[in-house]
């Protein structure tokens, strides 16, 4: 919940970072994300297969439904497919769109439409609603996966850097820094990553994008004891606050997935995180190579411990995900997958793959 001093609190940010010199940036160094208006969207996720031997595909669906930031709405396809059913990860409860293609479509093709509700969101701090997770809920967010190891050289290298630190809180804020201090954001890195968590560690390769940062630090706080998940999605607009790597930069969205963090604090609840993307803005803010403390670094850097924009979408918190129907698996779903003769296509190559991506705001 916020409360009115939190808002003008924010306003007086603001007020601030507009009237810092532009040092050659941009002059508005603010990030403040508050919840508000809900805005409504629809994305159309549009699949074209080889038809070379049998097919199939699985299309994630917004699987996420948190009242106070995303609501998911309805969701239909066309598709020249024989079968195309709703499938359940019973795990993380993951949906998604499962199409088996006849043998011999020449063809295939299968279109979804999502239209889904966002807004921002925000943690306040100084709030404790004693909200309550679930034993079972707890035991799926503090157990290993298979990139993820919470045991070893996790472990002890999330004792260091949350050492000295008493509360919940403060440990998930020393580890949060101690990951945008320590990572970069590797360019070279395909996708958005592999997550392998433990490689990172062992190797001192601490360079990668959303799925190997954001995966690093779910791996450290719940090696400590704090829940923790990501979230994968995609981003559905351009930021509000004029940040251009924080948003879609156009309306098709294909190459714009991305995956954020969420961790469980006690009188909280969920709260939102995002160290990857402060080593995003470092990287990629106009005009490149920040430094972290550049005045758009710091009002990111502040405001994604505890705040997201409502310009993202997200998907489901799956790992380690069996796909229905088929011998693969495959780490996270945040991309559309298909196989083609028992072989899965490259999601990460969309282009010999042939799928894009569309995002519209229904302002209606």
């Amino acid at each position: 919940m916020i409360d009115r001093r939190d808002v003008l609190k924010a306003g007086a940010v603001a007020g601030t970072a507009l009237l810092m010199p532009s040092r050659g940036f941009a002059q508005a160094a603010v990030f403040a994300p508050m919840p508000g208006k809900w805005r409504d969207f629809e994305v159309v996720t549009r699949l074209e297969l080889p038809g070379q031997g049998p097919s199939q595909a699985w299309i994630r669906l917004p699987s996420v439904d948190e009242q106070q930031w995303i609501r998911p709405g309805k969701s239909d396809w066309t598709t020249n497919a024989a079968s195309a059913e709703v499938a359940r990860d019973p795990k993380y409860a993951a949906q998604m769109l499962h199409v088996v293609f006849a043998d011999g479509e020449t063809a295939p093709m299968v279109e979804l439409r999502s239209r889904f509700s966002l807004r921002d969101r925000a943690e306040d701090f100084a709030a404790g609603e004693k909200p309550v997770l679930g034993e079972a809920e707890r035991r799926l967010y503090l157990e290993a996966t298979e990139l993820m190891p919470t045991d070893g050289i996790v472990r002890e290298t999330a004792e260091k850097a949350a050492a000295g630190k008493g509360s919940e809180i403060e440990k998930a804020r020393a580890v949060y820094q101690w990951v945008v201090d320590n990572t970069f954001r590797d360019a070279r890195t395909r996708g958005c990553g592999t997550g392998d968590v433990a490689s990172m560690l062992r190797t001192g390769n601490l360079g990668g994008k959303c799925a190997d940062l954001n995966a690093l630090y779910v791996a450290l706080v719940r090696s400590i004891g704090i829940p923790a998940r990501d979230i994968y999605g995609i981003r559905v607009a351009p930021s509000r606050f004029g940040y251009a790597s924080l948003g879609a930069g156009s309306a098709t969205i294909t190459k714009a997935q991305h995956c954020r963090a969420e961790i469980w604090l006690e009188g909280h609840g969920w709260v939102a995180t995002d160290p990857a993307d402060v080593r995003k803005v470092v990287l990629e803010e106009p005009p490149g190579n920040n430094a972290i403390d550049n005045p758009k670094v710091v009002a990111a850097r502040e405001a994604l411990f505890g705040t997201w924009e409502g310009n993202w979408l997200g998907y489901n918190m799956a790992h380690d995900l069996a796909l229905p129907g088929s011998r693969h698996k495959v780490g996270f779903l945040m991309y559309p997958q298909a196989e083609v003769a028992g072989a899965l296509l490259d999601c990460l190559d969309p282009d010999t793959f042939r799928y894009t991506i569309k995002s519209t705001e229904i302002t209606a």
